[in-house]
């Protein structure tokens, strides 16, 4: 049973899963590599709570419970006893690994091991430990604390018994849980990369302009957010880097990136998070 929850990467989407981890009530502990990425986590955690307290959500008892069930560390070792850990570092394979190969030796033999990847295969992570059978993929989204799915990703190897302590407690934290197979991309990506990669690609060879694109598909199919905004959203530089696996994996056109969002990340216009992508976010 999983009891003690450690989060490894403190950023946009690990200060989200150590919030609604510690909303449910699970004591967590959020690791980063420095006092200052971990002081910038919490802070976005205490802001979002102020905006819930603002707007009658939450009050100031139940803030002060939650951030109580939060403890930091800038060392992996305080995550020796935790039950599972959950990794929501970079998209970068070989930082991952790194990570769970320092995991590895430091956790208790029972400990879960689970990747917040929305792209890279389980498999060649948990390859790098002795525990493939406790190592499985759970896929939060973007903003957590709002968004209700997780995927629970499994290897080959991922056993039935750290399957359901995962889906379980995904649960426990408010979400709805969907199982995947260990494929690119998962359920969702595998949907939605290629259906922004072909928004791009039909405004990079003039079909309509970025907010003709955008007007179309949330009126037409009743979308919350058009594929361009919502690639500023998700950031240039994570679809690009999701499009390259997919390509490398499949070999199909489909999934290749077009020229367009390749130079638009050389340029440094990565989406709402650089300020400027398909819309011009510095006003």
């Amino acid at each position: 049973m999983i009891k003690k929850v450690g989060v490894v990467g403190c950023g946009q989407m690990g200060s989200g899963i150590v919030q609604v981890t510690a909303a449910a009530g699970f004591p967590v502990i959020a690791n980063e590599a420095t006092e200052e990425l971990l002081e910038r986590g919490i802070s976005g955690i205490e802001k979002r709570l102020a905006k819930a307290i603002e707007k009658g959500k939450m009050d100031e008892a139940a803030k002060d419970k939650l951030l109580g069930n939060i403890k930091t560390a800038v060392d992996l070792e305080e995550l020796a006893d935790c039950d599972i850990v959950i990794e929501a570092i970079t998209e970068d394979i070989n930082a991952k690994k790194e990570i769970f190969k320092d995991l590895d030796k430091i956790c208790k033999a029972e400990t879960i091991f689970a990747s917040n990847t929305s792209s890279i295969p389980i498999g060649d992570l948990a390859a790098i430990t002795g525990r493939r059978d406790q190592f499985l993929g759970l896929h939060f989204f973007n903003p957590v604390p709002v968004m209700k799915l997780v995927e629970v990703v499994r290897s080959l190897d991922t056993s039935e018994a750290s399957f359901n302590a995962a889906k379980e407690f995904a649960e426990k934290v408010g979400k709805v849980t969907v199982a995947a197979k260990d494929t690119p991309g998962f359920i969702v990506n595998v949907l939605l990369v290629p259906y922004l990669l072909d928004a791009v690609r039909q405004f990079e060879n003039g079909l309509a302009s970025r907010d003709d694109i955008d007007n179309a598909m949330k009126l037409g199919c009743g979308h919350p957010m058009g594929p361009l905004t919502l690639t500023d959203f998700i950031g240039l530089d994570t679809i690009l880097f999701i499009a390259d696996i997919f390509f490398d994996e499949f070999k199909n056109d489909h999934y290749a990136a077009p020229p367009l969002l390749r130079r638009m990340v050389a340029a440094g216009y990565l989406g709402k998070k650089s300020g400027r992508g398909f819309y011009d976010y510095r006003q």
